[in-house]
C-alpha cells in the first residue's frame, strides 16, 4: 500500500491498533475472562480505532506532514504557501532523493569549476611572469651598463625580443580562445583540398622540424586532391599546431607523417609521430588550456601551453572532434574528420 497523506498514514495506524486490540480480546475470551461481551469487545475495538486515527492523524499531520511540506515547496521551488500541493509521500521521498543527488552533482560540477579557475589563473600568471621577468633582468642590465658592451647589448636585446614576442602570441592565442569560446568567431566554410593545405604546412614547418631532425612528410603519395569544406585558415592552423605539437616532442631523427583515409561522407587526417608519447593519465586533460605533460620540457620548448586546446575549439566550430591515440615511448597519433566537398 502506498501512502500518499497524512490521513492515509492514520487510518493505518489505526487498523494497526485496532488490530492489537482485536487480539488482546481475542486473548481475553481465549482465557474466558468473566463478564466480558462479544458487543463490549467490538465497541473497545471501535473505539480504539477511533481513538488512534484521530491522534495519529492530528500528530503526523501537526509535527510531520506540515514540515514535509515545506521541504517539498523548497524542492519544488515554489515561494508561496498557495502554490504547495498535497504531495504524496512516497513522492516526496523520491523527488527529495533527486534534488539531493542533482544538487551534490551541481556542488561537485562548482568545486570543479572553481579548480579550473584556479589552475587557469595560477598557469596564466607563470606564463606571463616568465617571459616577463626575462625581459626586464634584460632590460635592467643593458640599463644599468650594459648597453655599452657590444659582446652582450645585441644578444641581450635580441632575447628580449624573443620574450616580447613570446608574450604577444600568448595573448593572441588567449584572445583567438576567448574568441571562439564566446561565439564571436566567424566561419569561412569553402571547398578546401586538404592535401594542399597540409603541403602548405610541412614547407612552413619544415625549418624547425630540420633543427630537430624531424622528418616531415606523407604517409604515401597522394596523387590527387581530397576536397573538404572547411575554414582553410583555421584548419591550417589545426593542422599547423598539431605538426608543431609532433616537432616539439619528437625524438632527434624522428618522423611526423601525415595520412588521409577517405570515407564514405568524410575526409580521416592523422598527423602521427614517433616521439615520446603520452601517458594514459594525461589524456583527458591534454586538451585544457595550459595543460602540460612535463612542464620543464613544454616551457623549454617555447610552447604556450594553448596550441592544442585550441586545436579542439576551431574543430567543435566544424562540428568535429580532435581524437589521440598514444603510447609512451612508441609516439602519439592525432586524428580528426572533415566533411566532403
Amino acid at each position: 500500500m502506498k501512502i500518499k497523506s497524512a490521513k492515509q498514514a492514520a487510518l493505518l495506524t489505526a487498523l494497526i491498533g485496532s488490530l492489537v486490540a482485536a487480539l488482546l480480546c481475542g486473548f481475553m475470551l481465549l482465557f474466558a475472562v468473566a463478564g466480558i461481551s462479544l458487543w463490549l469487545m467490538a465497541a473497545f475495538v471501535a473505539l480504539v480505532f477511533v481513538a488512534v486515527y484521530f491522534v495519529a492523524n492530528w500528530t503526523i499531520e501537526r509535527f510531520v506532514y506540515q514540515k514535509i511540506k515545506v521541504i517539498y515547496r523548497v524542492i519544488q521551488g515554489r515561494g508561496s504557501e498557495a502554490a504547495v500541493d498535497s504531495p504524496a509521500l512516497d513522492d516526496v521521498q523520491m523527488e527529495a532523493e533527486e534534488w539531493a543527488d542533482k544538487k551534490q552533482s551541481e556542488i561537485q560540477a562548482l568545486e570543479n569549476q572553481a579548480q579550473f579557475r584556479r589552475d587557469f589563473i595560477g598557469n596564466l600568471a607563470h606564463e606571463l611572469r616568465t617571459p616577463l621577468f626575462s625581459i626586464q633582468g634584460y632590460l635592467d642590465t643593458l640599463i644599468e651598463g650594459g648597453i655599452e658592451d657590444p659582446k652582450i647589448n645585441y644578444e641581450y636585446l635580441n632575447r628580449a625580443d624573443k620574450n616580447l614576442e613570446r608574450l604577444t602570441v600568448l595573448v593572441k592565442e588567449l584572445d583567438e580562445i576567448s574568441t571562439i569560446e564566446s561565439g564571436r568567431g566567424s566561419m569561412n566554410s569553402v571547398k578546401t583540398d586538404i592535401v594542399a593545405l597540409c603541403a602548405d604546412v610541412i614547407a612552413l614547418s619544415e625549418l624547425s622540424a630540420k633543427k630537430k631532425k624531424i622528418k616531415l612528410e606523407f604517409a604515401k603519395q597522394y596523387d590527387k586532391s581530397l576536397m573538404v569544406i572547411a575554414d582553410r585558415d583555421r584548419i591550417q592552423q589545426v593542422v599547423t599546431n598539431l605538426v608543431i605539437n609532433a616537432i616539439h616532442y619528437g625524438k632527434p631523427d624522428g618522423s611526423c607523417k601525415i595520412r588521409f583515409s577517405d570515407m564514405p561522407s568524410n575526409i580521416l587526417v592523422e598527423v602521427i609521430d614517433d616521439g615520446i608519447g603520452i601517458s594514459e593519465k594525461d589524456i583527458p586533460r591534454l586538451f585544457e588550456r595550459f595543460y602540460r605533460v612535463d612542464k620543464s620540457r613544454s616551457r623549454n620548448q617555447g610552447g604556450t601551453g594553448l596550441g592544442l586546446s585550441i586545436v579542439k575549439h576551431i574543430l567543435e566550430l566544424h562540428g568535429q572532434a580532435i581524437n589521440v591515440y598514444s603510447k609512451k615511448d612508441v609516439g602519439t597519433t592525432f586524428s580528426f574528420t572533415l566533411d566532403k566537398a
